[in-house]
């Protein structure tokens, strides 16, 4: 799905989709203590699930892209960090991989992913946010990276 909005500063956004992985779609956290092949298997199936929404989404292949991604937590209440699904982000990112969509996710083709939380919904979820740098002003582009950062 791509996302547009009218911005009050006038910059133009460049493209942008969201990727949600179904509700309940099993993720792996990086404090969770997996068996190697119970890990590669959960690999496997987030990698699958992204490289099949990202078909049927009808994704344009990009050069260079900027990922966050949203985790929304189970309900059960507690405090979270959403960057402890890292390994469930990036093995979707691995998937846009797979189908095309970024020639590689190496440091020249993509930013992030960074994560975000988002609200509790029952069975958690994982939602990926693209965006397409290519059409990003270059100067524009170093508000993506934090003060001090490489450009």
């Amino acid at each position: 799905m791509t996302m547009t909005a009218p911005d009050p500063t006038g910059i133009t956004r460049p493209p942008s989709w969201r990727l949600k992985l179904p509700a309940g779609t099993l993720l792996i956290n990086a404090n969770q203590t997996l068996h190697y092949r119970k890990k590669a298997d959960l690999v496997k199936a987030l990698r699958n699930t992204a490289w099949a929404l990202a078909r049927q989404a009808k994704l344009p292949a990009l050069q260079r892209a900027h990922i966050f991604y949203v985790i929304h937590p189970d309900t059960k209440g507690r405090r979270r960090d959403p960057g402890n699904w890292s390994p469930s982000a990036k093995a979707a990112v691995d998937g846009l991989v797979d189908a095309g969509i970024l020639p590689d996710d190496n440091s020249t083709r993509l930013i992030g992913p960074d994560p975000r939380i988002g609200s509790p919904i029952k069975g958690s979820q994982l939602v990926l946010y693209i965006t397409d740098l290519d059409q990003m002003h270059p100067d524009h582009l170093a508000l993506l990276n934090p003060p001090g950062a490489p450009e």
